[in-house]
């Protein structure tokens, strides 16, 4: 399959042919007294059927929440019960009545404390915010609000998204939803132990370090980095140069996943470098023919990487089932110098960081409030020249044309999400890997940097679980070219019918 087939095809049924108009009953033995077991296509389906009532949704949600928060701190300032139902009781009035229902019509949802939520405290999991209530909307929340979304509460994540480790002081720690000793990854932890624990049925997040991938491949759900440009970000007081940070969707499925990318994508005049997409493309059926496809393993670029024993083991294993699909899998290699790479990364995130939380560091009351991650990562920025920036920036451009060569010769390519299985939830972070000893906060979760910098759309999807079972899940990263979102989507889903990994649930371990 060329290049050229990969972007354009996109098999299966039409456009025309969405997901949700499937006839059928959706609601169905123990899922008719648990709708919360369901994901989002299927409960949107469910519920403009009127086989459940959004009151009944709602009220599935808060109870599932009060089993399971307590253990696993996914969910964040949550809402008052009494008003959430009487919003479900109005989602209902206006399905009787005979009014159009958007994408997300009584679906509950948390967005995650990153993103701004007007009337529900945006913390940032930071003391300095804990009070703070927005009185607008980010982008991304007014669009699922329009949809007809309704907020419970919101998804915890690290003191500013920074660390792939969901702990903080506002908050504490968010739990692996398989092992509850064990880190659920981030910085959009909440976000997954809360679809896999079945708190939500779709969920939002953000990555700039991997935290859409890493938490997805460590509680064993989706997570999809858009295209740089594909989700706009914003209001934000700089628009156009600070681009490492993306927003996108989770999904215990991948047709789940497309679906609530199908409520974020597309240009908004406030993001000018967002892009001008069809989102109805993400509502389309995603099977499509993959025999022939060309898939590139990276694996630990060419023994760059240190990793925990097993996860080599995994992501080799887990490759089987692009063979099985008819793909052709070989090993390829990333003519780039990672060492330069990583550099890359310091600068250009120390860069953006300083640039965003420079202010808390330059008053002294702040600045004592500061985890002493985001100190470094801010102290980092601040000596930085403009000559080291674009430089850094030049150095990006360079990976990004190493990548670009990679897709002259593979429709995709494929990376573990992480380097180590979930580690201790006490521990802040791993300290090393295999005898290698860790410069930073975030050297162990290197893996991710270059698609990041490249700003290529990547699927997480599960890889399966590493030798000691259920305690380590892990994930691979299925990388394509800038803009081939769609069809990214649609290897996923494919490799998900292959691999059958959505049947595995903690709630069934």
């Amino acid at each position: 399959m060329s290049r050229r087939t990969f972007l354009n095809t996109t098999g299966g049924l039409a456009a025309a042919s969405l997901i949700g108009l499937r006839a059928g009953k959706v609601l169905a033995g123990a899922q008719a007294s648990d709708p919360m077991a369901l994901g989002v296509v299927d409960l949107v389906k469910a519920i403009r059927g009127k086989e459940v009532s959004c009151r009944e949704v709602m009220q599935a949600c808060l109870d599932r929440i009060d089993a399971e928060n307590p253990t696993y701190n996914a969910i964040v300032s949550r809402q008052d019960p009494e008003k959430l139902l009487e919003q479900a009781d109005r989602a209902d009035a206006a399905i009787a009545a005979g009014q159009a229902t958007g994408a997300l019509h009584g679906i509950p949802q948390a967005p995650k404390d990153l993103t701004a939520v007007a009337g529900i405290a945006t913390t940032q999991g930071s003391p300095i915010f804990k009070d703070f209530v927005p009185k607008s909307d980010s982008i991304m929340a007014e669009r699922m609000r329009r949809e007809g979304a309704i907020f419970v509460g919101r998804s915890n994540t690290p003191e500013f998204g920074l660390g792939s480790h969901s702990y903080n002081t506002v908050f504490g720690t968010t739990r692996n939803a398989w092992d509850p000793a064990l880190s659920a990854g981030g910085s959009s932890g909440g976000a997954a132990v809360a679809l896999a624990r079945h708190m939500l049925p779709v969920a939002d997040g953000s990555d700039m370090m991997g935290s859409l991938r890493n938490p997805a491949g460590w509680n064993n759900v989706v997570g999809f980095r858009p295209t740089q440009g594909l989700v706009p970000y914003g209001p934000a007081a700089e628009v156009f140069v600070q681009q490492l940070g993306i927003e996108g969707p989770m999904g215990r499925t991948v047709a789940d996943t497309a679906w609530l990318l199908s409520v974020q994508a597309g240009h908004d005049p406030r993001a000018p470098l967002s892009r001008e997409v069809d989102p109805l493309q993400f509502r389309q059926d995603l099977s499509r023919d993959f025999k022939g496809a060309r898939i590139g393993y990276l694996g630990d670029l060419n023994g760059y990487l240190p990793t925990e024993p097993g996860v080599m083991d995994l992501c080799a294993s887990a490759l089987g089932h692009f063979t099985d699909l008819g793909c052709h899998v070989e090993e390829a290699r990333l003519d780039f110098d990672m060492d330069v790479a990583w550099q890359t990364w310091l600068t250009l995130r120390g860069f953006s960081i300083a640039g965003v939380a420079g202010k808390l560091y330059q008053d002294d009351k702040t600045r004592a409030l500061l985890k002493p991650e985001a100190v470094w990562e801010i102290e980092n920025g601040l000596k930085l020249s403009g000559a080291q920036v674009f430089a850094a920036s030049a150095n990006r451009s360079a990976l990004y044309q190493a990548m670009l060569a990679l897709f002259a010769r593979y429709d995709v390519l494929i990376l573990p999400t992480a380097q180590i299985f979930p580690f201790d939830a006490e521990q802040p972070w791993p300290k090393e890997i295999a005898g290698r000893q860790m410069d930073t906060y975030h050297r162990w979760m290197e893996v991710v940097i270059p698609a990041t910098l490249a700003g290529l759309p990547v699927a997480a999807v599960p890889a399966g679980f590493g030798p000691k079972g259920a305690s380590q899940p892990m994930g691979l990263q299925i990388i394509g070219p800038a803009r081939a979102d769609l069809q990214v989507l649609q290897l996923a889903h494919a490799y998900e019918k292959a691999s059958g990994f959505p049947q595995h649930s903690p709630l069934q371990a």
